[in-house]
């Protein structure tokens, strides 16, 4: 049976109800930060598990509870959450992990690298500039595939 998460980023407190709707039966989700509010995360557990990480946004006391980057076990795969993709200070292939999720540049970015997949869902937070607004489910079959799709919500 396939595995399928929800990838978020840069709600920047706001959970879109689309958003709620596009992640409805996903088996976990994985936020890239900016949360904004402790709200959008409370709202996403009642969807499925979350494993979040803190964005540069993110602050105050119920921010510090959440890491600056994550490792999480999903299935077959090694995921490793940060927020800034600039700020990448391991080398994914080499300690073993298949897909990387980065979020703060608000811009949808899906490409292979060395055998790593490095995913950023967008924003799905408060429109910025004209930026669509998106976030992404990444499928993970019983053979290991990994297949992304961004959602572009309808706002």
């Amino acid at each position: 049976m396939a595995l399928r998460i929800g990838v978020i980023s840069d709600t920047h407190g706001l959970l879109r109800p689309e958003a709620e709707r596009c992640l409805a039966g996903v088996s976990h989700i994985l936020h890239a930060g900016d949360i904004g509010a402790p709200e959008v995360l409370v709202r996403l557990c009642q969807i499925a598990p979350v494993t979040a990480i803190r964005g540069n946004v993110d602050a105050g006391g119920w921010a510090r509870r959440y890491p600056e980057t994550e490792t999480v076990h999903l299935g077959a795969r090694c995921f490793y959450i940060l927020h800034d993709l600039t700020a990448l200070a391991i080398d994914p292939a080499a300690s073993g992990v298949n897909v990387v999720i980065s979020g703060h540049s608000h811009r949808v970015q899906v490409n292979t690298n060395n055998g790593v997949l490095f995913l950023n869902p967008g924003s799905a937070g408060p429109r910025r500039f004209r930026l669509p607004i998106t976030l992404a489910t990444l499928d993970l079959d019983e053979g290991g595939d990994l297949r992304p799709t961004i959602h572009e919500l309808d706002t």
